[in-house]
C-alpha cells in the first residue's frame, strides 16, 4: 500500500476521536484517552491490534525515569522522519522542556495542524504553532501494511 494511504487512514482515524474526553492512561474512542491512548487507538484501528503491550504509567513517568521511552517504542515499530520534514499522518513526538525525555505525541494534519489529547482537554485539532515546532522531538511515519 503506497506510504499517502497509510497517512490517509491515519488521519482519518485521528478525526474520529476528536472530542473524546481526556483520561490518563485510556484508550477507547469517545469513552477516554490520553495522547499516547489517542495513538493506540489509531493503531488499532489502522492495523488491527497494538505492536506491544503498554505497562501502567503515572502522569509523571518522563520526569521520574529520565529514559526516552516513547521515542524508544516508535523506533521499534515505525519509521523515523527528520523533524523538519514530517508530512500530514506522522507521528510527532514533543518535549515539555529540552532537557526531559519526549512525553507528548500527536497526528500532523495537513495545513500546519496537529490532532492531540492534553490534559483538561477533549482529543481535538490545534496549530502547529512556534511553541509546539520548537518543543518538537521527533517524527515518525506509520509502517506500511504486510502484503
Amino acid at each position: 500500500m503506497p506510504d499517502a494511504d497509510i497517512r490517509q487512514q491515519v488521519m482519518t482515524a485521528a478525526l474520529g476521536w476528536a472530542g473524546t474526553p481526556y483520561r490518563h492512561q485510556a484508550s477507547l474512542r469517545q469513552v477516554g484517552c490520553d495522547c499516547l491512548g489517542l495513538v493506540r487507538g489509531i493503531w488499532r484501528e489502522v492495523y488491527g491490534c497494538e505492536p506491544e503491550p503498554v505497562p501502567a504509567y503515572s502522569a509523571h513517568w518522563a520526569e521520574a525515569g529520565r529514559q526516552e521511552q516513547l521515542i524508544e517504542a516508535a523506533c521499534r515499530h515505525m519509521t523515523p522522519v527528520e523533524p523538519e520534514t514530517f508530512q500530514p499522518g506522522d507521528l510527532l513526538a514533543f518535549r515539555w522542556r529540552a532537557h526531559l525525555p519526549a512525553k507528548h505525541v500527536g497526528i500532523a494534519m495537513p495545513h500546519g495542524r496537529m490532532i492531540h489529547a492534553q490534559d483538561g482537554v477533549r482529543v481535538c485539532e490545534v496549530a502547529l504553532s512556534g511553541w509546539w515546532r520548537r518543543h518538537l522531538a521527533a517524527a515518525f511515519a506509520f509502517p506500511q501494511l504486510p502484503d
